[in-house]
């Protein structure tokens, strides 16, 4: 039966979907992402509804990422069952995500999560050539929203991280829309059971063996415990990081000009051209700290590099307090040297025995043999969950943690490489194991699993 207030939380929703008329302009091709989730199924209803009177020309899209077998499958039926249905053009694609994820020649691998979003964005783009279409619609919620803006945090995200998923996002073939940022997932369930309308469930949402799904089911719910309101305050927290950041995007790009110079001084005045760039000390000292990090991590950018928070700071303490001489090698090949007057950022192309370890991605239960580390590893069981999950072998990173089986709280792998005394090369490609986001495994210690989890690890016969 339909709630007696179905119609004002129709309304609600409704209203979540205003946007710019100039994004949502009569005429518009707009394709609606539809998973056959509740969001996505909700999406397409509403904007079905709308469509002749916002005068849009709307498509459903659905991408099979090649996972969950049958499940999947019936995912893709319902879809296009619900678009024939609404009379709705429907376009659908296949992937294989999980091949997709593992690393290859030249490309690092990925977790389930994030080569599954790479490779749906990627044929929405493609989708809107092809067709052609002016959008893509997704189902974002506010709860999402939360969800992402927390990760981010736990994560250590600058400020365009904390702006969490952005309401529009531009690309060359078109637009990625999200008019429902602002509406919560149990106000879009309701809508759904107001209107009758099924949807489908998806049941990898329910393992925690998934980063998301902890945040989820297990993190926020503790957190709102403190403060119910939590999900609204961190979609506020990322509108105002959203602006905010758009404010110093603007700023950096008019003045960085003045202060990040390309090349190194020659003799007789100019500057020498493929050479990375510079910034003036005195100029970059004059600026507050706020801009000072921003300047650098342009500079960087510049470069191909992305800085996080300690190279940022490694940086600012080289150009400010530093020494003439003074020289500083940090990840992607980035090189800092402090001269009297400047510092200089240059790419340095790494040697073969410099190249980064690949990271090993593979389901679980299951096995790998990382010739990279000279290691066969075998992992059973599954933390928390009854359904597949992923390891990732790769080298320890700033900020990794394990509980080890004598510890009664978890350690920085820093601290336990110290005890351990390993130094030098062999410290900066350490091996560890990463499952739902903890070390399961740490080569050289006796760790303490996530529970659930058996990790067996031999060298490799031919390792030396």
């Amino acid at each position: 039966m339909a709630p007696r207030n179905a119609g004002a939380i129709i309304a609600h929703v409704n209203a979540a979907l205003e946007l710019d008329s100039s994004l949502l302009r009569p005429g518009m091709r707009l394709a609606v992402g539809l998973s056959g989730g509740a969001d996505s199924v909700a999406l397409l209803r509403v904007l079905a509804d709308q469509s002749r009177e916002r005068g849009i020309v709307l498509h459903a899209a659905h991408l099979h990422h090649g996972l969950r077998g049958d499940e999947a499958d019936a995912d893709r039926a319902f879809a296009r069952e619900l678009a024939a249905s609404l009379g709705v053009p429907f376009h659908e694609h296949r992937v294989e995500t999980a091949a997709e994820s593992r690393p290859a020649a030249g490309k690092p691998g990925e977790t389930i999560e994030e080569a599954a979003r790479r490779l749906r964005y990627a044929w929405f783009r493609q989708l809107m050539v092809e067709v052609p279409l002016d959008a893509v619609a997704t189902a974002h919620t506010l709860d999402d929203q939360a969800e992402t803006v927390l990760a981010r945090l736990l994560r250590g995200a600058w400020t365009e991280g904390i702006a969490g998923i952005h309401p529009v996002v531009k690309h060359p073939e078109g637009l990625i829309l999200r008019p429902l940022l602002a509406t919560r997932r149990e106000a879009i369930e309701t809508y759904l059971r107001a209107l009758g309308q099924p949807w489908r469930e998806d049941s990898t949402n329910r393992h925690l063996t998934y980063t998301r799904n902890r945040i989820r089911h297990e993190l926020l719910p503790l957190l709102e415990t403190w403060n119910p309101q939590l999900r609204a305050r961190l979609t506020q927290m990322a509108t105002l990081a959203l602006d905010e950041e758009a404010w110093w995007q603007a700023e950096v790009e008019r003045i960085a000009p003045q202060f990040v110079l390309a090349g190194r001084p020659v003799r007789g005045g100019g500057r020498a051209t493929g050479e990375g760039v510079a910034l003036d000390r005195t100029r970059l000292a004059s600026q507050a700290v706020p801009m000072q990090r921003r300047l650098l991590r342009y500079a960087a950018s510049g470069l191909g590099c992305s800085l996080d928070f300690e190279a940022t700071e490694a940086l600012r303490r080289l150009a400010l307090e530093g020494k003439a001489g003074q020289k500083r090698e940090l990840a992607q090949g980035l090189r800092a040297e402090r001269t009297p007057r400047e510092l200089r950022l240059t790419l340095v192309a790494p040697s073969r025995e410099d190249q980064p370890l690949p990271e090993y991605v593979f389901a679980i239960p299951g096995k790998v043999d990382a010739a990279a580390f000279g290691l066969r590893l075998r992992v059973d069981g599954a933390p928390g969950a009854d359904g597949p999950a992923e390891a990732r072998l790769r080298v320890w990173k700033s900020g990794d943690r394990v509980r080890l089986r004598y510890s009664s709280s978890p350690r920085k792998v820093k601290e336990v490489l110290e005890r351990l005394k390993v130094t030098g090369t062999a410290r900066a490609s350490w091996p560890v194991l990463e499952v739902a986001g903890m070390i399961a495994w740490m080569r050289g210690a006796d760790v303490e699993p996530p529970s659930g989890v058996r990790v067996e690890a031999t060298s490799l016969p031919s390792a030396r």
